[in-house]
């Protein structure tokens, strides 16, 4: 089994796309007002937005993308005009990371955590 997609809600999709445009994201369905899909630079994953009326309450959604390069993403991110809630900082997990929000405040966690992603040292054995 393999992820191929999130979707997550959006009360301005036309922000929400400029927003995941800027990122870096390839968009590759506009179904505007109600629906656009993007494609992940890397991997073959996919990421949905749909409109709604009202955003869920409580804890949102947060996202995850992985770069090998992350400080230099940032920076370029940065330039871009996009607006960081934390800059590149090692974890205790062992996983490097930067946040930032979208348009409607779902939380944006670019992070590099090569071998660490999936094989931490306390990896439960096969």
């Amino acid at each position: 089994m393999n992820l191929n997609q999130v979707t997550i809600p959006s009360l301005d999709l036309e922000k929400a796309t400029e927003f995941y445009k800027t990122l870096g994201l390839q968009l590759i369905v506009d179904a505007l007002p109600r629906y656009v899909r993007f494609e992940c630079p890397d991997g073959d994953s996919t990421l949905s937005i749909h409109l709604v009326e009202t955003l869920p309450k409580d804890n949102g959604v947060s996202i995850y993308f992985e770069d090998d390069n992350l400080d230099a993403l940032v920076t370029q991110l940065k330039s871009k005009g996009l607006v960081f809630i934390s800059a590149p900082e090692d974890k205790r997990w062992l996983w490097r990371e930067a946040h930032l929000l979208d348009p409607d405040g779902n939380t944006i966690i670019l992070y590099h955590a090569g071998k660490n992603r999936k094989n931490p040292p306390w990896r439960i054995p096969k």
